[in-house]
This record gives structure tokens, sequence and C-alpha cells, in this order.
């Protein structure tokens, strides 16, 4: 399976706590391999600005493991590594995969799950990376480049019925190691408005995994829609984090996480605290999620699985919502599989109506914006918060005092009233008698052409007409909650196919009635 012309070892299959895992034999540049020192001098450091170079090749067939270990013995004296591959990508038929490889790097402290000897992951986004001390490629950790056994992780994320022919080219460079920056991160607080509706993104990609915009990019592109904060969410990496504190500022909360991006689906790690890593390495099947998902709120952040009913390969979520703070229902331009996720979502709500503790998941959007043309903020979700603070919009995301907006141009107010003005809005709960009268109010700006929906346990209840020139309209509606056990609002545009709905401007998460 893998051809090496400096003498690769032979090869282990293990099996770990998670996923299977191909180990290769390893690549040295000890005493005797070509290149390396005169013998008698093993182990001494070479004169600075030495290099040396190995080259493996090989080739991964068709179901291989999800991740390949290549280990690579370091020695002393080594100021940085550099890992460049490439791997043939043949023409396949119609309806069949091709070949796609990812890449990244952990370093002597081990390949164990939870990441302890994380150093960097670019998935496919990058043909070669370095790290140094005081540097490394975006999505990778600067840091000492200490002696020991490094491995390079490759992902064949697909394999081509022909398999993956493949070449990894690792270069250490010899010298003085340089000195590590202190990481400086982002305020958790931004100049807010006190108890306020507050805009936000929490998906969005940097140039730090596959995006193609720097920090400040997305952050001016963020206050040109009209954000109050967004959340860094690189795949598989928080080599960002140290990377956002000069695109915040009073004006822009900007809260640290991570797309963790496994082959059963994604969810994104929201608001955690600076240099948090979650692991991405496991299946449904593993039974490992829980753990992470339990790390994740150790570090003060969300768990929010994304675009859970995505078409590409890896992208729907099979891990189930048992762990979710909220699930992203709607991501980037509104397609096919957001409507399949909201409708999924409400029937959520109906069975969290026959739950023993009424426990329901709140909804969110997300643009996930990687390049241009991507919009930043489309679409947002709007929270209400008690200030404009990392824990203050976390808690008003988990509690689902939220809805969803095409852009900043589109709002609403939408709550329900009691017989004795009793007052419930947005992810509350009006708590009156099964009998009690209900007077439903919603009021929408911005959205013209637009139709008013209300949804209930049952369906669409009450539709109104199409909004004026103004974009403004107020619909009401009057019922109790033993006729509807929640109601939730939806802002729709003109349909485009017959028997179809519109694609939504907004959508709320649900007011509950009764007790």
């Amino acid at each position: 399976m893998c051809e090496d012309e400096h003498g690769v070892g032979r090869r282990t299959l293990f099996v770990t706590g998670a996923a299977a895992a191909l180990t290769l034999g390893g690549v040295s540049f000890a005493e005797g391999a070509e290149g390396a020192e005169k013998p008698g001098r093993s182990g001494a450091a070479a004169a600075a600005g030495t290099t040396r170079t190995r080259t493996v090749r090989g080739t991964l067939p068709v179901g291989s493991p999800d991740y390949v270990y290549l280990p690579v013995e370091v020695p002393p004296g080594v100021r940085e590594i550099r890992v460049a591959y490439t791997y043939e990508r043949p023409a396949v038929p119609a309806g069949t995969q091709g070949n796609a490889l990812d890449i990244g790097i952990f370093d002597p402290r081990g390949t164990d799950l939870g990441g302890r000897g994380f150093r960097g992951w670019s998935g496919g986004a990058r043909s070669e990376f370095f790290l140094r001390a005081d540097d490394a490629t975006p999505g990778y950790l600067p840091g000492p480049v200490r002696p020991g056994i490094w491995h390079i992780v490759l992902g064949p994320y697909t394999v081509a019925p022909g398999g993956l022919p493949y070449e990894v080219t690792v270069t250490l460079t010899f010298g003085e190691p340089g000195t590590t920056p202190k990481p400086v991160h982002p305020p958790e607080r931004a100049k807010g408005r006190g108890r306020a509706w507050y805009r936000g993104d929490c998906h969005l990609h940097s140039w730090y995994s596959d995006g193609r915009r720097t920090p400040e990019e997305i952050a001016a592109l963020a206050r040109a829609a009209g954000l109050d904060f967004i959340n860094s969410s690189d795949h598989n990496t928080h080599a960002a984090h140290p990377h956002w504190a000069g695109a915040a500022g009073d004006d822009l909360l900007v809260l640290l996480g991570e797309e963790v991006t496994t082959r059963n689906g994604h969810v994104l790690a929201i608001g955690t605290d600076p240099g948090t890593f979650v692991d991405w390495r496991y299946r449904a099947r593993d039974h490992r999620f829980g753990r992470y998902a339990r790390e994740i709120r150790r570090s003060g952040g969300l768990v929010v699985p994304a675009h859970p009913h995505a078409t590409c390969i890896g992208c729907s979520w099979k891990f189930g919502f048992g762990d979710a703070d909220a699930v992203e229902v709607w991501n980037g331009p509104y397609t096919p599989d957001d409507e399949v996720a909201l409708a999924d979502w409400d029937a959520m709500l109906v069975a969290s109506v026959r739950s023993a503790d009424g426990s329901w998941l709140p909804a969110m959007g997300g643009s996930d914006a990687h390049r241009d043309p991507d919009a930043v903020g489309t679409p947002q979700t709007v929270v209400l918060a008690d200030d404009l603070t990392r824990e203050a919009v976390l808690e008003g995301i988990r509690a689902g005092r939220s809805y969803v907006a095409e852009s900043r141009e589109v709002s609403l107010s939408f709550s329900a009233a009691g017989p004795r003005g009793e007052h419930a809005g947005i992810g509350e709960r009006l708590r009156v008698g099964p009998e009690a009268p209900v007077a439903v109010r919603l009021t929408v700006a911005g959205a013209p052409g637009c139709t008013l929906r209300l949804v209930t346990d049952q369906g669409v209840l009450l539709t109104s007409g199409t909004l004026p020139e103004s974009g403004e309209g107020t619909l009401r509606w009057r019922t109790t909650p033993a006729y509807a056990a929640y109601v939730r609002a939806e802002v729709r545009h003109a349909p485009t196919a017959p028997e179809l709905p519109g694609r939504p401007a907004a959508f709320t998460n649900p007011v509950f009635l009764g007790r």
C-alpha cells in the first residue's frame, strides 16, 4: 500500500475507541537515512539553515479507514516542519465519488482522541503547510518543534474506484527555534444597549480553515450587514482564536468556537473559552459525541448541529439531538434541505409538547459564509439578550429568545397575551389555563410582498394577505392553549412553484401556551 523511497516500515491497522485508523511505517531523519548527518553524530543538531527532505508515496484503497497516520521522527534542533502533499484526481463516471484527501498534523504528545497533540488541520483547503515556534500556516498552531514522533494525519474523505495514489513530502529546517507569541483574544463584552434584540451570525469560515477571508474582512462585512455579534467557526481547528482580537470592537462582539466536522455531520461549538479544541475523529456508531458535547458546555459554549439535512457527503446529522442546545435550521441561501430541516424541527416541537419535562430545542440560522459572493449575515439570528456579552447572548440563544431573519431589513415582534394581563414573548410560555382566551400578535417590518403565517402543533392555522410596498403589517389571532400548544410565526416571500411555500424572510421560535 505504501511505497517509500526512504525505507518506510510495515504498516499497522488498529481500532481505537473511535473510528478505525491506519498507521503507516515511520519516516526517519535519523542517522543512516539519505541526506542525514554522518555516522557518529546521531542526535546532534545540524547547522542552522540546513534542510532535510523525505518523500513518501502510496495508494489508499477503497474502504480505507477515516484517518491514516504517517509517523515522522523529528530530531533535535529543528526550527520548522514543512509538509506538502499531492494526490491523483482521476475522472470518474457520473454518480461515482472521486478522490478527496484531507490533511493535518499532531505533535509528539500523541494522536489520542481529545487532541492533546493537535497542531493543525487544513482539510482539503491547502496543498502544503508549515509550523514554527513563532508562526504557522493558517489553520495550524505555532509552537515549539519538539523532537520525537510527529504524525501527519491523512483523511481520505472519498476514494475513487481505482484507489487514491498520494505523495507526501516532509522538509525539516534546522536552526534557532524562535519565540511563540502569547495569544491575545477578543473581549467577552461589547458596548450594548442593555436588554435588547441583537443580531448575529454564528456560522462563519475564515482563511484559518477553508474560507478565503481574513477575520478583519469578515468583521467589516458583519458590520455592513448590521450585526452585533459573530462566532468564529472554522472546520476542526481553533487556530483562528488569537487572530480575532483586532477584528472585535465596542460595536462587534466576537465569540470563539469551531465547526466540528465529523463523517456523520457537523456541529457548531458556539462561544467556547479561548483556545478550546473539540475533536472530530469519530462517527455516530462510536458513541463518542456525548463526551465532546459535554466538553463544549464545560468550556462555556453551545452545541448546535449545523445544516442537519444538507446533502453533501458527511454533512447530514446522524448523532441525534439529545445533546444539542439548539439546531441550525436555516443555513446560507434558503434551499430545499432547509425546508426539510424546518419541518423536522417543527415535528420536534410537537414531540416536546408530549414530553414529561416540556424541554424543547430552539432553532437558529447562520450564513456559513466562506468567500465571495457568500453574504455574511444571510441569514442572521436575532437574539433578545440582557446585554451584548458572551454570557448574555448564549443564554438568549439557549432559551430560544430569538428569531431568524434574512437581513437587517427584516424585523418583527411576536407575543401572546392572556385575559388577566399575562404576557409571553418568543421562547417563553404563557401560563394560563387550557380554556383561557389567548391573543396572539405578530408585527413585521421590512418585508414587502411577503405573507405572514402562524404555525401551531396542528400546522399552519392562519395566513395573511400580501404585505404592501412599505413591508409593514400586523397579524392578530385568538386561540386557547387547548387548541394550540404553541404558536410560532413565519414571514414568507411569494411562492416560485405551485403548491410550495415561498422561502422565508424570517421565522420565530415558538411561544408556548398553557401551564
